[in-house]
């Protein structure tokens, strides 16, 4: 299924790299910009690295490192110049890309967000973290829900970021929209690279998805990230893997038109449909109700644990704790192919 990487491309395939990132260390608008630029530049080593690439993909926290610092200055927009040179990037390029932003809130705390680009530089994914790592993350939860995109060659898109990997709702939101391919980011570090290839299985196998996943690598000088992208297929076996070489882009051939066969098709482990039609074989179009308490206790807000939770806020990590309630869900933003700053054709 990995059709050598992406060498051997079929009518089908969607080849997507995974670019395992050098670790950053970006304390300073200056640092930000050289980032900003040294992301380009990997963007046109994937095209170069291989002519049938698709998609390239970056870890979370690529631009900004691991320091959590909020820092105004360091802060991005939509409209800014990162995203800016990011989409003309992709032009130049003539691929899609998949981002990582600190993003600038005036209502509150940066959110962490990630951006799908296209080949002409429209930004066609727009998603802000759900699931903030904490308590160590500082980023505003995000109020978008989980969205899905028309990606390269048919394709379904949707993007999870890092600790969202780890609750099975997230991947299970996406492919119920309709994703055929999740992508999840990450700046994790070694204690969780267990946790990280098993949920990355999961995720996949539980929604006939396929899981494409990646973090940062190398070291700062304080972290030291694993770099280690992934790919599982759709039954939960992984296509393919990397290490921990930082820069090194890993990458393989996704069949979308397989994942489509296999939920239409399959009868034993079709799980997202069983879901939802309990024990068709007893009962016509099997049961169709809500078992989960918890399901019923989230949608009526009174979701309580039956034990104690001792850390609830971010003070054993040094953030004071927080004064200010959710504010709930917002419309979402983005104009689908809408023009934030002129694009060049590519030449």
């Amino acid at each position: 299924m990995s059709g050598l990487g992406g060498l051997n491309k079929s009518k089908h395939g969607v080849v997507v790299g995974l670019v395992q990132l050098q670790l950053p260390v970006v304390e300073t608008p200056a640092q930000l910009a050289a980032q900003t630029q040294r992301i380009c530049e990997l963007v046109g080593k994937a095209r170069r690295n291989q002519g049938t690439m698709d998609l390239v993909v970056f870890p979370e926290y690529a631009l900004h490192g691991l320091s959590m610092s909020t820092a105004p200055e360091l802060m991005v927009s939509l409209e800014g110049p990162e995203v800016a040179a990011f989409r003309q990037a992709c032009v130049d390029h003539r691929i899609w890309g998949c981002f990582s932003i600190m993003e600038a809130n005036p209502g509150g705390n940066p959110y962490n967000s990630g951006l799908i680009i296209d080949d002409t530089g429209a930004i066609r994914l727009y998603y802000r973290k759900l699931h903030p790592w904490v308590p160590v993350e500082p980023w505003e939860p995000g109020n978008l829900g989980v969205p899905v995109c028309d990606g390269p060659n048919g394709s379904k898109l949707s993007l999870i970021i890092c600790h969202d990997g780890m609750f099975p709702e997230m991947a299970r939101e996406a492919a119920y929209k309709g994703a055929e391919i999740v992508l999840r980011t990450a700046g994790y570090t070694a204690p969780i690279r267990h946790a990280w290839k098993i949920t990355n299985q999961a995720n996949a196998f539980q929604n006939l998805a396929i899981t494409a996943s990646v973090c940062l690598c190398g070291s700062d000088g304080s972290f030291d990230s694993m770099g280690e992208g992934m790919f599982c297929s759709f039954d939960g076996t992984v296509i393919t893997e990397g290490g921990g070489r930082v820069d090194e882009i890993i990458t393989a051939e996704l069949r979308p038109d397989l994942v489509r066969e296999a939920r239409q098709g399959w009868g034993v482990e079709n799980n997202i449909y069983q879901l939802y039609h309990r024990g068709y074989v007893a009962v016509k179009g099997g049961a169709q109700d809500c078992p989960y308490t918890y399901m019923h206790d989230m949608a009526a807000g009174t979701y309580q644990l039956p034990w104690q939770v001792d850390v609830t806020d971010g003070t054993p990590c040094g953030f004071d704790a927080p004064t200010r309630s959710y504010k709930g869900p917002e419309t979402h933003p983005l104009v689908p192919n809408a023009a934030v700053l002129p694009i060049k054709k590519a030449a």
